[in-house]
């Protein structure tokens, strides 16, 4: 017995993948996270199959019906946004159905992270510049762990992604100034990303707060913070990586020695 849970990616049907598709094409059974995930996506489902919006059932009404849709032999496509190992809430399900014998394949999906990436045109690790992308949220009603504090990752000074955290905003900043980062660091904000209405904002940590009142963003937008934002990085000839220097000799290609 098994349950395929698929990321749907971030808003676009066409961001599933393939695998993904075929999978909700030939279910018995869609559960979908109806509050996230497209319409048009869901539309695609064969005619026959019974699709279950999932928004407003808690975890044990949710895995009820999986597991009696799955002991009558149908097959289950569980659906959720972006790629289901961000927030996804998947495992508290997996451990209930595991309990009722039943295994779970997860199909990864495009995370909102990157569909918001791609809409800015930011590459998040810059050589010289950064490495490290840290995914992570604020601190709200959900607590963080202790050594997780937002203050205390800031202090890398690396590519910082924020889901979760639109309505937070005046504290993100407090904790990114108290971690030591500029008021001019570049901030990007991306609403719906890869959805028809998506929204994008380019401001900075000292305007983040304000930007965010302007536009009326409180749900459904991720916060890319750090140099990496900067536009103007795509005015600059520096930040070259190894990977295509002439000079720098790898395993399918011999450097030359610069002249």
């Amino acid at each position: 017995m098994i349950v395929h849970i698929i990321g749907a990616g971030p808003g676009d049907p066409d961001l599933i993948t393939v695998k993904g598709l075929k999978l909700l094409q030939a279910a018995d059974v869609v559960m979908y996270t109806d509050s996230l995930v497209n319409e048009e996506l869901i539309a695609k489902a064969k005619p026959e199959a019974e699709v279950l919006k999932s928004a407003g059932m808690d975890l044990d009404e949710m895995v009820g019906i999986i597991v009696d849709r799955v002991k009558q032999g149908k097959s289950v496509a569980r659906i959720h946004t972006g790629d289901p190992a961000m927030y996804g809430a998947i495992l508290e399900q997996m451990v209930l159905l595991k309990r009722e014998g039943i295994h779970c394949e997860i199909v990864p999906g495009v995370s909102s992270v990157f569909a918001a990436a791609a809409a800015v045109g930011a590459e998040l690790t810059i050589p010289d510049l950064t490495q490290t992308v840290i995914l992570t949220r604020a601190e709200g009603r959900t607590p963080v762990p202790e050594l997780e504090k937002l203050k205390d990752l800031a202090a890398h000074r690396c590519t910082i992604a924020l889901f979760l955290s639109a309505t937070l905003t005046r504290k993100v900043v407090q904790e990114f100034k108290d971690a030591g980062w500029e008021d001019e660091t570049p901030i990007a904000v991306v609403r719906r990303a890869s959805w028809p209405d998506q929204l994008i904002i380019r401001t900075t940590l000292a305007g983040l707060d304000n930007a965010m009142r302007e536009h009326g963003i409180r749900a459904h937008a991720m916060i890319l913070a750090g140099w990496a934002l900067d536009p103007e990085l795509h005015n600059k000839d520096a930040h070259r990586s190894k990977l295509y220097d002439k000079t720098f000799t790898h395993r399918f290609r011999r450097g030359v020695k610069p002249e």
